[in-house]
């Protein structure tokens, strides 16, 4: 049987190389939605080994398949370091005690003790230009945000997503100029105009 994982997100997208490659018997898993199931049979040719598809590769019956060396088929987009650290940052609060016990209050420490660690790495790598040290302090910046986002959705409040959804908002409104298609440098005085204006706006 072949598996094929598609990206949660994104699971009417089926991976290039999965045309031509599937056959047989279709079996979904749980979350795969009704419309993925009700379309996919027609990429799906009569004959051939069965395909399971799945959005989840920790279910049983996918790890199953797997560890059994069976082919497997996956979206590209599931390989995305953003989409990875999402899931990481889900997973640890839902199988970490203490990261399941912490509260937007709680991590203020933290957050601002690694944005003091990135701030003083960006004065050292000035003097040694180590980009593998900013890297990582920027890193452990990023988790602070992934963090709040993930309690903030188990609340139904908000998520990473929408995280970044805000940022871009807040850049349609103050600098225009990076969505419509401008080419040429804009000058520091524009933008501080126009971020000015949009910030008026809001």
């Amino acid at each position: 049987m072949t598996v094929l994982l598609l990206d949660d997100r994104w699971p009417s997208l089926i991976p290039l190389e999965a045309y031509g490659r599937l056959g047989g018997r279709l079996e979904f898993t749980d979350e795969v939605p009704v419309t993925v199931r009700w379309n996919i049979d027609r990429l799906v040719a009569a004959e051939g080994p069965g395909v399971l598809v799945s959005t989840d590769d920790l279910d049983p019956r996918v790890r199953a398949r797997v560890d059994a060396g069976e082919e497997v088929i996956v979206a590209e987009s599931r390989r995305d370091p953003v989409r990875v650290a999402v899931r990481a940052m889900e997973r640890a609060c839902s199988i970490g005690e203490w990261e399941a016990s912490q509260t937007h209050r709680s991590l203020l420490p933290y957050l601002a003790e690694e944005a003091q660690e990135f701030a003083d790495q960006v004065v050292v790598w000035e003097g040694d230009g180590d980009d593998q040290a900013l890297l990582k302090e920027l890193g452990d910046v990023l988790l602070q945000v992934l963090f709040h986002a993930e309690i903030a959705s188990r609340r139904a409040a908000f998520d990473f997503g929408d995280v970044a959804g805000s940022f871009v908002d807040k850049l349609r409104s103050r600098s225009p100029y990076l969505f419509d298609g401008t080419t040429r440098v804009v000058a520091v005085e524009e933008q501080e105009r126009l971020w000015a204006l949009g910030k008026s706006r809001e």
